[in-house]
């Protein structure tokens, strides 16, 4: 794997985070380039900790992985700067490109007042009101490489990389939310976000050609989520007490979103969705996250013929079904919990 794309196949929240960590962790890669913008937030485990990352990219599990945040990237000054202090960061592991675009505090009254978290359930963390004000390129607007308190992090990214690429060094693209968030190519606009959220969106917002691609790998849940409140459909929807019954988990299921703390949507697996994921994605390998709320008996396992027969049987299925190996199986909600096939 040189360049490898991490890519959401449903709605967000599949585990992008875990799967990145997992791979920086097991095969040392030289470079993560993050995407997007704080409106997503990708969970990481140091220490047996939970950490959710919104800014900094899930590589920095591994202390000789460089960090980098692409020009597509939208960045809250505040939020990035919390991070960065919280992990030391020295501008010798992380690099910020000039063109990122800034989101100031009336981004997020905008939004607010537009009142987009009632009427789309967006996160109104003012990164589809920046995304607004770049495309109007207005002369007020900020790019991180105007702001002093970046200074020391600002590089051109897409340069960077691609000499690291030269290198033979081996990069992770970072993706961010799903597939069916798109806004150019989610069948639920305009429940979507603001950005394509696809593997050749992301290498847009990167600099990268396609061709320097050789994996993409693709993240799925077997129980796709959707923040609360009015945030579109979801095929198939249940409640956590369902899944819990069914799984036999012995305490409560519940999940709540990075960025706001509300109590995540869920549904049964969708086939149809993630289909189309993968006819638009293309992906090499498939990680297919939180096989233990098909069943109990798969929390923590580590050994693919310790899985369940039951599980075995849905891994099948969705291999036939999608024509793509499933490289990656998530037990847990750690990044440790991860059977690796690849």
């Amino acid at each position: 794997m040189n360049v490898t794309v991490i890519v959401g196949g449903q709605f967000g929240g599949e585990g992008k985070g875990k799967i990145t960590a997992h791979l920086c962790r097991t095969y040392n890669f030289d470079a993560v380039v993050r995407c997007g913008g704080p409106n997503s937030g990708h969970t990481i485990t140091i220490n047996n900790r939970s950490i959710a990352l919104r800014q900094i990219p899930a590589g920095v599990v591994n202390a000789n992985t460089k960090l980098f945040l692409a020009a597509g990237c939208l960045i809250d000054v505040d939020v990035l700067l919390k991070e960065i202090k919280f992990f030391n960061l020295t501008p010798e592991r992380l690099k910020i490109d000039k063109n990122a675009m800034i989101i100031d505090k009336k981004d997020i009254e905008i939004e607010t007042n537009m009142r987009l978290r009632d009427r789309i359930g967006s996160t109104c963390t003012g990164v589809g009101s920046a995304v607004i004000k770049r495309i109007l390129r207005k002369k007020e607007t900020k790019l991180a490489k105007d702001l002093t308190d970046l200074a020391p992090y600002i590089t051109n990214v897409s340069q960077e990389i691609n000499q690291l690429i030269d290198k033979g060094k081996r990069i992770i693209v970072e993706g961010t939310q799903g597939f069916g968030l798109s806004i150019y190519h989610s069948p639920y606009y305009p429940y979507t976000t603001s950005r394509d959220t696809t593997a050749s969106g992301f290498l847009s917002e990167v600099g990268l050609s396609p061709l320097v691609v050789s994996d993409v790998i693709m993240v799925i849940r077997t129980f796709p989520i959707r923040v609360g409140g009015n945030s579109g459909p979801l095929p198939k929807e249940i409640d956590w007490k369902t899944i819990q019954i069914e799984s036999g988990y012995p305490y409560e299921i519940k999940e709540f979103t990075t960025v706001t703390n509300r109590l995540r949507r869920v549904g049964r697996f969708d086939i149809e969705i993630v289909k189309k994921a993968v006819m638009v994605n293309r992906p090499t390998n498939i990680a297919l996250m939180g096989v233990d709320y098909l069943d109990y008996k798969n929390k923590g396992v580590t050994n693919y013929n310790k899985l369940t027969n039951r599980t075995k049987d849905f891994i099948s299925y969705l291999e036939k079904e999608l024509k793509t190996k499933i490289s990656f199986i998530g037990t847990g909600p750690t990044d440790y919990e991860i059977i690796d096939l690849l």
